[in-house]
């Protein structure tokens, strides 16, 4: 098997924000105090100046991992461990601080329920402009139009109703089905199915380990359902405060981030 993806020493640091003053007036005259090298006119006796002082975040640090053409890799840790941070890296998102990114394949990413659908546009146009996002041709919308349709279960009288009108339930079938059908070689999934319900998911999950396995699709799930992780997914790999703690097995892994959460 081929490398798939590759990732070395990669880091994100994120700025928190800059603390002003309170108005653009005050800040002006403080940059232009502090630029000639006065003291910042609005801050009080025997405390320091506020403008330009910035909180940092580390959501990722120096992070190492290889995945292989056809494999599945489930991506767990609490809130805040950088998960999504990653996967939005990885699908070329944001940016990293430091380090790199290889990926062999086209990706094509679901991250948030309902991305690149327009809510005034009906079921039918959304296949086509969220297929076009995601780099289909509209001759291969046209010829798995009604596969996509009938994975999404979206019932006929619907797929022309404005998608504004569907169920957070609804989207996120409609969204997958195209991303599912999409000829990419690597597919990322954001906890994508905590929307739907569990018929679905399984439905979902099984879709996912069939491309993997049929058609060599790499795919890189995230999700705090254990269950499925360790249902989908050969390999897991555990992230907490932005590091990786493990890499194995993804009954390992899981058992490990069970201790980890005290379970």
């Amino acid at each position: 098997m081929s490398t798939a993806v590759k990732v070395e020493h990669l880091s994100k640091e994120y700025r928190l924000g800059v603390i002003g003053n309170g108005s653009l007036w005050k800040d002006i005259q403080s940059w232009t105090a502090k630029l000639q090298g006065k003291p910042d006119p609005w801050t009080k006796i025997n405390e320091e100046s506020r403008i330009g002082k910035r909180e940092r975040f580390w959501a990722l640090k120096d992070i190492n991992f290889e995945v292989q053409q056809g494999e599945r890799l489930g991506i767990i840790g609490r809130n805040g461990a950088g998960k999504s941070t990653l996967l939005k890296i990885l699908s070329q998102i944001t940016a990293p601080t430091e380090g790199v990114v290889k990926m062999r394949g086209h990706v094509a990413s679901l991250l948030e329920v309902g991305t690149g659908f327009h809510p005034e546009f009906t079921g039918r146009e959304n296949i086509y402009l969220n297929g076009a996002i995601l780099g289909m041709s509209k001759a291969d919308i046209d010829r798995n139009f009604d596969e996509i349709v009938a994975f999404s279960e979206i019932e006929p009288e619907f797929i022309d109703t404005p998608v504004k009108r569907y169920s957070s339930g609804m989207y996120v079938r409609l969204a997958f089905a195209v991303a599912a059908h999409l000829n990419s070689e690597i597919l990322i999934a954001d906890e994508v199915l905590a929307v739907g319900d569990v018929k679905f998911q399984e439905k979902c999950l099984g879709k996912m380990k069939e491309v993997s396995e049929k058609q060599g699709r790499t795919v890189l799930f995230v999700s705090h359902n254990i269950g499925a992780v360790r249902q989908l997914c050969q390999t897991g790999a555990l992230l907490d405060h932005g590091k990786l703690l493990m890499l194995d097995n993804v009954d390992k892994v899981a058992d490990e981030y069970a201790k980890l959460i005290g379970q």
